[in-house]
């Protein structure tokens, strides 16, 4: 199976890192997310004897998806903006709760915005009162705002940002409010949180209905549709398969010195247009139709990033090439050549 050999060759490259881990106890929110359960899946799968107390919204739905994970983490109730502190000392937070959702974005901007600030404040707030090492916060490379059509990848040293009069930025503009907070407290309270801002993603896991153009691509490619573009297709992103990411994030929060802000994501960009031709032409879908609308998105032009800062100091790199993620993303979701 796709996802257990993804398992497998995780635990391979994190295997010697696991022990720094022993006796951990972890509380995360977001855990039930894509990313989050990735992270889940890696430390099950693992020696470690690590803890971990998951916040979740439904943690019986969450039982019946994954009972294997059910079984082995605790599970609490509640919602990252109102939530009752699960007691006992904890050594590490993993901080992933953010509903990632274009409609939210776009129909209740001042929501989305309170979620990811709101929340965020509530955990670092958790995190000094129970003298937590270290916090990892899952942020974005929406922070970046439009990247500059001749700016190859954004480094983490660009000061650009999401434009502050445009409701669309709502996510962004959350993102970066809660990284200058966790910057606060770093500096008023000595909290040590690790940031990682994370770009496009592709994987098992990842759902194909919702509004990520990569996974609806695979959905329509593998359904025997043809992949249907409402704009030019002419934005660009990358994107970095979900075993690497967890490999990243978790040696992120293992063995990042204090306070490192670092970018995880691909950096082989590809034209929205080009993905969906590639994907149909990958998985045998009858084409790809390109309407040409003004994009609505928040960002239609380049999404890519600089990742160099993360591999010289973690000695990571990407394994699995794009068009490798899209045939084992498709095949986990029943795809069959």
């Amino acid at each position: 199976m796709i996802l257990a050999d993804d398992l497998t060759a995780i635990n391979r490259r994190l295997a010697a890192h696991w022990p720094l881990l022993s006796g951990a106890r972890i509380f995360m929110t977001g855990g039930t997310g894509f990313i989050g359960r990735w992270m889940l899946e890696a430390l099950a799968r693992s020696e470690s004897t690590a803890e971990v107390v998951v916040l979740s919204r439904d943690p019986a739905a969450f039982a019946a998806r994954a009972p294997h994970l059910s079984a082995r983490f605790h599970m609490i109730a509640g919602d990252i903006s109102d939530f009752a502190p699960p007691p006992g000392p904890f050594t590490h937070v993993v901080h992933a709760a953010t509903d990632a959702s274009a409609v939210l974005n776009a129909n209740d901007p001042r929501r989305m915005f309170d979620t990811i600030v709101a929340g965020t404040r509530r955990i670092a707030d958790f995190a000094v009162e129970r003298r937590v090492q270290r916090v990892l916060y899952l942020s974005s490379g929406a922070v970046y705002g439009a990247q500059p059509p001749t700016m190859e990848r954004v480094g983490e040293d660009w000061t650009g940002g999401p434009d502050p009069r445009d409701p669309k930025s709502a996510y962004g503009e959350g993102k970066r409010a809660a990284e200058l907070l966790c910057a606060i407290y770093g500096k008023q309270f000595g909290l040590d949180v690790v940031t990682a801002r994370i770009f496009a993603l592709l994987g098992p896991l990842l759902s194909l209905d919702i509004h990520f153009a990569a996974g609806n691509f695979i959905r329509d490619a593998t359904a025997g549709r043809a992949i249907r573009i409402e704009s030019s297709g002419s934005a660009v992103r990358s994107y970095l398969y979900a075993a690497d990411l967890t490999v990243w994030l978790w040696l992120a929060l293992m063995r990042a010195p204090p306070g490192t802000t670092w970018n995880m994501g691909s950096e082989e960009a590809i034209s929205i247009a080009d993905l969906a031709r590639r994907t149909a032409k990958l998985l045998g879908g009858p084409g790809v139709d390109i309407m040409g609308r003004e994009d609505a998105g928040w960002n239609p032009g380049r999404y890519v990033p600089s990742t160099a800062a993360i591999r010289r100091q973690l000695g990571v790199e990407p394994t699995v090439a794009l068009d490798e993620a899209i045939r084992r993303t498709a095949i986990f979701n029943g795809w069959t050549k």
